[in-house]
């Protein structure tokens, strides 16, 4: 691969990509990289390479013919080696955001021209003319192109063959596969009190990459939930956790069974509202004050199942036949992290074969079950089914909340 930088400042360019990583690269003739000076494609005795917007306004524009000159000499010594025509890239603070996709597909092309902007910008003529994409790397302002274009070099250049010692080296990183990447560790095992986590000195490379999926998961899910969003909807679950001996699902026939369901209710209901009702309502929350609700949906068509582990009930799930409705599914804490709720949830699903596309309500602040529910085939309708503001006299909640439909769609 041929890569170009048009700039103002080829040193600080060259310099980058003569080091380290790229530095190495370079040298083994791994990639092709030239750094020009937008100023020897001047045609006035200063070199001056910008002057006043038209219309006014602050700062410099960079003149287009200069850069134009520049690009049809990348394009004719590109034509000498027999390569394409280079993809031209100009950095511009009004491009698309840059992101690991636009990097695989540059780095799918032959040769790459990167164009750095300066000052107040560039006359818009020569992008017009010559550019076949813009690309921004982030919601903020640089005093140049030049960072821009390291950026985007980097990121490009290190996915070349034999640029990184393995292929591996990138396939697991941040964005790789639409997640963040899993918290790294090295010696000591214990560093000013905080030990590795144990699984990693395990050995047991099953575990491990367990251990690293849940996490990089995770941690995208909270400090990327955009992307989290985008990876459950195109990463659904093909394998759900295995049915184990000792295992099952009961129907809820007598009253000591409700009484189950409303003990596993009120912890369930607690721990999805802490953090969006008020102490007074979560006080409220005990297998008393959810028995009767239970008993009522009972007697209106709703049919409650059990989730038993050795004898003990640890979750419920409801289904309505009527209406097609999937509700109160939840795990006692002692069970979760076990793969349950997705199991129940199936289960519920098939429960209602006579509605094709099956509907649940969730609260948006469960953006965990929100995710699981997404692998799992569901998608949010856009509709609202309840609104919870503590603006509003005698509502229970402490911060605004939303319960949002979801749908089955397979």
């Amino acid at each position: 691969m041929r890569i170009d930088i048009v700039t103002l400042f080829p040193e600080l360019c060259d310099s980058f990509l003569s080091a380290s990583i790229l530095g190495r690269a370079r040298a083994k003739n791994l990639f092709e990289a030239h750094c020009h000076q937008i100023r020897d494609y001047t045609k006035n005795k200063q070199k001056q390479t910008d002057d006043y917007p038209y219309g006014g306004g602050c700062g410099m524009v960079l003149y287009a013919q200069p850069i134009a000159d520049c690009l049809r000499a990348v394009q004719t010594q590109c034509a000498a080696q027999g390569r394409a025509k280079p993809h031209v890239v100009f950095l511009t603070a009004a491009g698309r955001p840059y992101n690991e996709e636009k990097a695989r597909e540059l780095a799918g092309y032959d040769a790459v021209t990167l164009v750095c902007g300066h000052y107040e910008g560039i006359d818009q003529r020569v992008i017009d003319a010559f550019g076949d994409e813009e690309i921004s790397i982030g919601d903020y302002v640089l005093t140049g192109g030049e960072l821009a274009s390291l950026v985007v070099a980097d990121s490009v250049l290190r996915l070349q063959p034999g640029v990184l010692a393995e292929e591996k080296g990138y396939q697991d990183e941040s964005y790789w596969d639409g997640l963040l990447e899993y918290p790294q560790f090295t010696r000591p095992e214990v560093w000013e009190g905080r030990a590795v986590p144990p699984v990693l000195l395990t050995g047991d490379h099953k575990k491990i990459d367990e251990w690293r999926g849940a996490q990089s998961r995770e941690r995208t899910r909270e400090r990327r939930p955009d992307l989290y969003d985008a990876w459950c909807e195109s990463h659904p679950l093909t394998e759900l956790p295995k049915w184990k001996r000792g295992e099952n699902m009961r129907l809820v026939k007598n009253d000591e069974q409700l009484a189950l369901c409303a003990a596993l209710m009120a912890e369930g209901r607690r721990t999805v509202c802490a953090p969006v009702c008020d102490e007074e309502y979560l006080e409220k929350m005990t297998p008393d004050f959810w028995l009767p609700n239970l008993t009522d949906e009972k007697k209106n068509g709703w049919a409650f199942y059990l989730h038993y582990t050795k004898d003990a009930a640890d979750g419920m799930v409801g289904v309505c036949h009527k209406t097609g409705e999937i509700g109160h599914l939840f795990v006692t804490e002692a069970a979760r992290g076990r793969g349950y709720g997705a199991k129940m949830l199936d289960f519920a699903r098939k429960k209602l074969p006579e509605h094709d596309h099956p509907t649940m309500g969730v609260i948006n602040t469960n953006t965990r079950a929100i995710a699981l529910y997404k692998r799992m085939g569901w998608r949010l309708t856009g509709t609202v089914l309840h609104r919870y503001d503590p603006a509003e006299e005698g509502t229970f909640a402490a911060v605004y909340c939303e319960e949002l439909e979801m749908q089955y769609r397979g």
